[in-house]
């Protein structure tokens, strides 16, 4: 896979494929900005060689093809205005009147100068984007010579923008962005050489998003921590009552299976053993603290408890490569946020290469203030995800397509 460093750019037209989907409060600010911010090495590399700069993104899941102003990246340009410092970069910002590449698109794109940067609006404004749409693929390749994909955190999706767009162009004119190729580097150095003790860190809500991921890392690691949502379904298939906590029960033979493998490979592998219990998700609601075999009937878990933090802290002791994908609780809820918060911090703490899988987890480093002492911060939950499956990302694939 060839980076931008192994293409002749110099004045030429460029696309840049970026990842803008920052989260935003509900006032429509953004409110962690590190996306936008990862993307600038590729676009100001561009900008210092003279290039005509068109950007493209999604933001979250418009209905598609209709234009929906809470999903505009007017926002993101503001931002973008602010962080890279130069004269000329412009919006296009009328794909209310239907589609993205209209006319007045491909006047502002033939206007701009060495240098300029234009956004796209929001991708996803066009129902060809998701469709994977060879046609709207092209009218955007039409308006440029090269093309670079620095969305990490879309490429295991197959849309127009990561894959159909990048079959218009040769090796010569197509390549990764530094984002693109740093990300790649790592997961492949970290998972293929990882040193050891390699431990997994694995939370969030559900078993089903992460067993393919948990089934291949039982080959890699040797210790495997579960938090977060998920380790209920754990819990029951070890015959816990778990009261109304979030469980999977169609995947109770999946986590009895995961259990037995990593049992014989001689894997250690961790689960809560205390648990902060209400009688439901609310800030003002009662709370204990109990054993993870002690759930009340009509109560849910919603963070790992004091010893299950102090335990999990003991096992990352040792630790010499850490990945972590996923919370420990409730995070969003300062209530529920304690377990995810402090496990940041351990992992922060250790001298292990550590490894952030995007998304929440990412979100809860930052609001530990951990982020600067972790290795390396993924700018994507799910691509991560699939390259731990060992599976071929469509945008990578479209990359190396000759």
């Amino acid at each position: 896979m060839k980076t931008i460093k192994d293409l002749d750019i110099d004045g030429k037209r460029v696309f840049i494929r970026c990842d803008f989907n920052v989260p935003k409060d509900e006032f429509g600010n953004i409110t962690d900005d590190r996306r936008i911010r990862a993307a600038l090495q590729t676009i100001r590399y561009c900008v210092d060689r003279g290039c005509k700069i068109i950007l493209g993104s999604h933001f979250e899941r418009p209905e598609p093809g209709v234009y929906d102003e809470q999903y505009s990246l007017v926002t993101v340009y503001r931002r973008l205005d602010i962080l890279l410092k130069i004269k000329n970069i412009l919006l296009f910002d009328d794909s209310k009147t239907g589609g993205v590449i209209t006319h007045r698109a491909k006047e502002l794109a033939s206007s701009l100068g060495a240098g300029d940067v234009l956004l796209l609006e929001n991708l996803r404004f066009d129902a060809g984007e998701t469709n994977n749409n060879t046609a709207f693929a092209k009218e955007i390749a039409g308006l440029v010579d090269i093309y670079i994909n620095d969305a990490f955190g879309a490429c295991h999706r197959k849309h127009a923008s990561i894959y159909a767009m990048a079959e218009n162009f040769d090796p010569e004119h197509k390549a990764a962005g530094f984002l693109l190729a740093k990300e790649i580097n790592f997961f492949s150095r970290v998972l293929g050489k990882p040193t050891r003790p390699f431990v997994a860190v694995v939370g969030g809500s559900k078993v089903s998003g992460k067993l393919q991921a948990l089934t291949k890392l039982l080959d890699k690691v040797d210790k495997v921590i579960i938090g977060g949502g998920m380790a209920f379904t754990f819990l029951k298939a070890m015959g816990y009552e778990i009261g109304n906590s979030l469980v999977e029960n169609d995947l109770l033979d999946d986590a009895s299976k995961i259990m037995k493998k990593a049992h014989e490979n001689g894997i250690k592998f961790y689960l809560p053993v205390d648990l902060v219990v209400a009688p439901e998700f609310s800030e003002n609601t009662a709370v204990k603290y109990l054993p993870a075999q002690e759930i009340p009937v009509g109560w849910m878990g919603l963070d790992v408890g004091p010893a299950s933090t102090r335990l999990f802290r003991e096992v990352l002791n040792d630790a010499q490569t850490i990945i972590w994908n996923g919370p420990m609780g409730v995070y969003e809820m300062d209530k529920f946020a304690k377990g995810s918060i402090k496990m940041s911090h351990y992992i922060a703490e250790t001298h292990a290469t550590t490894i952030v899988g995007g998304g929440d987890t990412a979100d809860v480093a930052a609001r530990a203030g951990d982020v600067d002492e972790m290795t390396f911060v993924s700018t994507g939950g799910g691509a991560s995800l699939k390259l731990i499956e060992g599976e071929t990302l469509p945008g990578i694939e479209a990359l190396e397509k000759r």
